[in-house]
């Protein structure tokens, strides 16, 4: 390849105005965010600004919020201050990854914890609404979490998250405490029968979701960056173990998601870079196989405790982009971004089954129910599709597909509750996002369309501890709760929220009910 002279001259001139321009950038962010976000970005009492971090939030948007600020939070509008070129500069700079892979390791995650002082004398709820039938509402639109009465559906206190709460939140086995992870790795404990946060650390720069133990003892948390798995003691969030994911081969990976397996007192992560699926025991001692001692974080009279956590390693031919459990815990049913699933048998340990569903089903939302048929009960999976406007119905003896139900767009969430004869599912994306599906469990087949509010997306369906009522979340800045009837599918009462994204009943979560994610 031939180079003139001129040409060089203006690849250097655009090199030099590039570098000047990030320099620019980056010497505004020093002075008008670092405060707030830290020297490196990694987030300090605001959230991380990278594009890891960053990936759900447009350019645009980004660049309205500095010019404008962020509605009841510290986020302050710099419009005033900060010319259009400049903002815009900031925009492009927080969406340039570092030009180091930034270490979260024991050191930063022991100096982020903070523990609360709360009254642990405190046994009985301050309010008189029923604890197992209330439910949280998370608000993505103001970073706020809603605790709603699910008796009277009226909201009875409501605090500030940490930002970009993601996943659903997760309950100990009395529904008293609740754990919420964000996006940028902070794990928060709130106390339900006080109202206040107990515990927060932040254990990653990048969270997929947290898990609690069965037992209450554990909380363990899947990481996007850095590549691992962190394990916390559930009591005050302090730090027990870092195990860095790595595969056989020696390759670093993501985390694609961690549940917990209660019956089998194990956790169960999957390895998104990789075709691993990983069974990690609590259980003390553990099962045959299982490995051996590991360290504990924690000092005792200068000693080191140990406790066991060893790693169960299943080989996989592809990667699982995300799984669900069957009722009884034996079976991993995992979803692919190649429109494949599979069968994952935790007992034999190895894939017995492909699953025949395509278009990346979004199997976290994936439900089961029992149907009969002429030759008996069936039990069934049903999922929605990501990528087609279908969802998969799927016979969980055969795992053979049973019924592909055509829908007016592809959904994303799915719910329903042991007392009610529907299956609820969203139209997420397109023209239709306006619409709910209500699905006869017996029939297979849509019995209405609702449109809880014409021209906003509707979605993410919760019932009531006893089934009798289902709400669905319009996901707008000016959104709201639509609360239904589950029988007669007709609106009791509509709740102002801010784009309440997701809502979650203390009962059906800590009942494990088939109706809902675990």
């Amino acid at each position: 390849m031939k180079y003139t002279i001129s040409g060089v001259l203006f690849f250097l001139a655009v090199q030099s105005v590039f570098a000047a321009s990030s320099g620019q950038a980056e010497a505004l962010y020093q002075q008008h965010c670092s405060a707030c976000h830290g020297t490196d970005r990694l987030g300090v009492s605001g959230p991380a600004l990278l594009p890891e971090s960053l990936h759900r939030l447009s350019k645009e948007k980004a660049y309205q919020t500095i010019t404008n600020g962020r509605v009841a939070t510290q986020m302050k509008a710099f419009k005033s201050s900060l010319s259009e070129s400049q903002i815009q500069a900031l925009v492009n700079y927080i969406y340039t990854p570092l030009k180091q892979p930034p270490v979260w390791g024991e050191k930063q995650i022991k100096a982020s914890h903070i523990v609360y002082a709360i009254d642990k004398s405190v046994s009985k709820p301050i309010f008189d609404a029923d604890p197992l039938n209330i439910f949280l509402v998370v608000e993505s639109g103001d970073h706020h979490v809603t605790v709603l009465d699910g008796d009277k559906f009226e909201p009875i206190y409501r605090f500030a998250s940490r930002f970009g709460l993601h996943g659903g939140p997760k309950f100990n086995s009395t529904g008293r405490y609740v754990y919420f992870t964000s996006r940028d790795g902070w794990i928060s404990k709130f106390d339900l029968y006080q109202f206040k946060m107990v515990a927060e650390i932040r254990v990653g720069i990048n969270a997929r979701n947290t898990a609690i133990s069965s037992d209450d003892r554990y909380v363990i948390v899947g990481n996007y960056m850095p590549n691992t798995l962190v394990i916390l003691d559930a009591s005050d969030l302090s730090l027990i173990k870092i195990i860095p994911v790595v595969d056989k081969n020696g390759n670093e990976s993501r985390v694609s998601a961690v549940y917990d397996a209660r019956p089998r007192n194990s956790f169960i992560a999957a390895l998104k870079d990789s075709p691993e699926l990983w069974e990690i025991s609590y259980q003390n001692p553990p099962p045959a196989g299982f490995g051996n001692w590991v360290h504990d974080y924690r000092k005792t009279s200068g000693e080191a405790k140990v406790r066991l956590f060893p790693i169960r390693r299943l080989y996989l031919k592809s990667v699982l982009d995300d799984f669900f459990f069957d009722q009884e815990y034996v079976h991993v049913l995992s979803a692919s971004r190649k429109g494949k699933g599979q069968v994952v048998d935790l007992d034999l340990g190895g894939k017995v089954a492909d699953l025949d569903i395509p278009g990346m089903p979004h199997l976290s939302s994936g439900i089961t129910w029992k149907r009969k048929t002429p030759n008996g009960v069936q039990t069934v999976l049903a999922t929605p599709n990501l990528k087609e406007p279908s969802v998969s119905i799927i016979d969980m003896k055969t795992w053979k597909l049973i019924r592909k139900i055509p829908t007016l767009g592809s959904g994303f969430f799915m719910r329903s509750h042991e007392k009610s004869p529907y299956a609820w599912v969203d139209v997420f994306f397109g023209k239709d996002k306006d619409a709910m599906h209500v699905i006869d469990k017996q029939t297979l087949k849509i019995v209405k369309t609702l449109r809880p509010a014409p021209g906003k997306t509707s979605a993410h369906v919760e019932f009531t501890k006893d089934g009798r009522y289902a709400l669905v979340s319009i996901w707008e800045m000016d959104g709201e709760l639509v609360v239904y009837d589950a029988k007669t599918l007709e609106v009791v009462k509509r709740i102002p929220m801010k784009k309440p994204v997701g809502k979650y009943n203390v009962y059906n979560k800590i009942t494990h009910s088939s109706g809902t994610s675990h």
